[in-house]
């Protein structure tokens, strides 16, 4: 049963045109997630349409959730197992959607697979998807060298490859040294499941393994409750129902708790999860609350939930470490963009560019530099334009993390140092 193994959220980030869905398809496919009368159906409507070849790809194209006929084919969420694991694939498909629900929590992962195609090798959206998920959290990662069919599975190039992507690995801190780098054709199946016969030269974990390797992330319930809300429903009967994840800490049926950053605070009358009351809520737990003596204008998206005795920090400044990923010019001290954090988006201020660091090693190369550019990474004082919930990485990482966006696109992305509060 998938229920008794751990859980893991698995993240397939890249470049769009390395083969992600490909490889999903090829996972769902080895692991025994797509039932085989889907295949038969599918092979057959390839020899139909003149694809004798058993396009897989095609055939995973047609496991979307919508065919061109409209007809909809729920594979589980995307579920797989392994032995030790059971996943769910955090597709990121549209850039914007991912970065959006990575910052936002919808979809945090617990471990990433990077695609990267060995003709292309290391592409600017590559880059951005390894930094954004690094400043996401992210810390377990694999990195899948796929279409090595159209390099003639040559060694020579997927370790220069392998040599590009350490090279950004290494740049913001990862240890390439730690991370297993994986030679694949996701098409036909190379070191997916089993080794492949083509790459005699590589000895080390096919896909299968590595995710079987990956750490259980700890629960974070021994911090203290965060609960970020998503939504909040007004039920007649009931009263107002903050929806959300649970964060960090645990929450349970009485205790006294606070949104901020508006402060109204009440008592915890039910949680729901699943359309189930629960008496107690832990991390990673999607949940509804009902709290006793609020209303429906007392809490909004954006706002986060706490123990009245522990309540969440509001920041009337706080110190960002960023990493710039684009931006058409240079930015400078009052720019002004828009911040997103956990469920909040709130335009803020950078008062002040304090250090340029040198983002290979994190010293400073700079002190209080007059512009940053594309690449740079820096600490800025941030004065948001109105009253927002943050808290330092290193005491709640979880809500420690943001994005910063101007103009349609990802600017920055970074994380909370310390909070100058209210």
């Amino acid at each position: 049963m998938a229920a008794d193994k751990p859980h893991m959220n698995l993240a397939v980030i890249g470049h769009i045109d390395h083969g992600k869905s490909t490889f999903v398809g090829r996972l769902m496919f080895d692991a025994g997630a797509v039932a085989p009368h889907l295949i038969e159906k599918y092979k057959e409507e390839a020899k139909q349409k003149g694809k004798e070849s058993f396009a897989f790809a095609w055939v995973m194209d047609s496991l979307k959730e919508e065919r061109e006929r409209g007809i909809t084919i729920d594979i589980g969420h995307k579920r797989f197992d392994t032995d030790k694991y059971y996943f769910t694939v955090v597709d990121c498909p549209g850039h914007r959607d991912f970065v959006k629900n990575m910052i936002t929590g919808a979809s945090q992962a617990d471990a990433a697979v990077l695609v990267v195609a060995a003709p292309d090798g290391v592409m600017a959206q590559t880059k951005e998807h390894i930094f954004l998920s690094r400043t996401l959290g992210i810390n377990q990662l694999i990195v899948a060298v796929n279409k090595m069919d159209a390099v003639e599975y040559s060694e020579k190039r997927y370790n220069e490859v392998v040599e590009q992507v350490s090279g950004i690995l290494k740049m913001i801190g990862f240890k390439p040294n730690e991370i297993p780098f994986i030679p694949i054709t996701a098409f036909y199946g190379d070191n997916v499941s089993k080794q492949s016969d083509k790459t005699p030269w590589y000895k080390g974990p096919v896909i299968m393994e590595a995710l079987n390797n990956l750490k259980l992330p700890e629960k974070p319930s021994n911090l203290p409750l965060r609960i970020p809300v998503e939504d909040a429903y007004t039920i007649s009967g009931i009263g107002t129902v903050p929806v959300g994840r649970v964060e960090t800490g645990v929450m349970k049926k009485g205790d006294k708790v606070v949104f901020m950053p508006g402060g109204t605070s009440g008592e915890v009358k039910s949680i729901e999860m699943h359309h189930e009351e629960i008496p107690q809520a832990l991390p990673g737990d999607n949940i509804g609350w009902n709290v006793r003596g609020i209303g429906k204008n007392d809490v909004r998206r954006g706002d986060v939930c706490g123990h009245v005795d522990n309540p969440p920090k509001v920041a009337d400044e706080f110190v960002g470490q960023i990493v710039v990923l684009q931006h058409p010019s240079a930015i400078t001290a009052g720019y002004t963009p828009v911040f997103h954090a956990h469920t909040s988006q709130i335009a803020c201020q950078l008062i002040s560019l304090d250090k340029k660091l040198d983002p290979k090693t994190g010293q400073v190369k700079e002190e209080n530099p007059t512009f940053l550019k594309a690449g740079d990474a820096a600490i800025v004082t941030i004065k948001p334009t109105k009253p927002m919930v943050i808290e330092p990485v290193k005491e709640i990482p979880q809500l420690g993390r943001f994005a910063i966006r101007d103009m349609g696109m990802t600017i920055a992305a970074g994380m909370c140092m310390s909070v100058k509060q209210k």
